[in-house]
């Protein structure tokens, strides 16, 4: 079912599928909810699932010139007010995962569980924070050259011809996306604060999900988050980059489903 949430300053999409314990599904930049269509089709079975486009993509508005993880993890929250759900696990790939960061910080009651895909806890360093305003300018020349030219660096190199069709998917949704929103992104990305402290503190169990050959988010930037939450999983894939839902997908939805079935009930 899609569903609007209408705030007082924009809308948020999202959709529900299922009924059962609640997982939240969120997506990365230049994306929106339709990345985790095949995933929630299946976990609905067992689940509520509830997909949402994060503020600036997909059907949600764009709400200010900055969308700070803390900003969208508030609009996330709000959806589950309105839904009148009080515990979820997070699932959140890259920026999705930064947003699932903040999110339990603010609201760590409300969360059951926290699976992150190709996302870690650690702010941008400086030369990440360079790239982020470097990226900014290459956007508000020509979103449309940036986005072809940024969605097959995602993959490892010997699955770009191989998943040429979702390429060309992924691009036509994040063309969908106006300069204003992808900018609001990459500003509140490159501000965002660490969250080591936080999962550190976390009781939740935390399950990442990564690729040896991720580009965006090295493995190695990842593997010493591994110690600090007192509950931790890792499913580490070789020959998959940035994008493991599609690279590996059924391996990564059984190792997800496997993470909620134990967790949720």
């Amino acid at each position: 079912m899609e569903k609007q949430l209408q705030l007082e300053s924009g809308t948020i999409f999202y959709t529900v599928k299922g009924s059962g314990p609640a997982v939240v599904l969120l997506h990365g930049f230049l994306e929106d909810h339709s990345i985790w269509n095949d995933f929630s089709d299946q976990l609905q079975k067992n689940f509520t699932c509830i997909c949402i486009d994060l503020p600036g993509f997909g059907k949600s508005d764009v709400f200010d010139v900055s969308h700070s993880m803390d900003f969208m993890a508030r609009k996330v929250k709000e959806v589950l007010e309105n839904e009148k759900i009080g515990n979820c696990i997070l699932v959140g790939h890259s920026m999705g995962g930064y947003v699932s960061f903040a999110f339990a910080k603010l609201y760590p009651q409300k969360l059951s569980g926290l699976v992150l895909f190709h996302s870690q806890a650690a702010s941008d360093s400086a030369e990440s924070k360079k790239n982020r305003d470097r990226t900014i300018k290459i956007v508000q020349q020509n979103h449309t050259a940036f986005i072809h030219s940024f969605i097959p660096s995602l993959f490892a190199e010997d699955h770009v011809a191989d998943f040429s069709n979702e390429i060309d998917a992924l691009r036509k949704t994040a063309e969908k996306t106006s300069s204003k929103g992808i900018v609001a992104a990459l500003l509140g990305m490159r501000d965002r604060e660490s969250h080591l402290d936080t999962i550190e503190k976390l009781q939740a169990p935390v399950y990442y999900i990564i690729g040896k050959q991720d580009s965006r988010i090295p493995m190695e930037t990842i593997i010493p988050q591994l110690e600090l939450p007192s509950n931790c999983e890792a499913l580490i894939m070789d020959e998959v980059g940035h994008m493991g839902f599609i690279e590996a997908k059924e391996k990564t939805f059984l190792s997800l489903e496997h993470f909620l079935e134990r967790n949720l009930f």
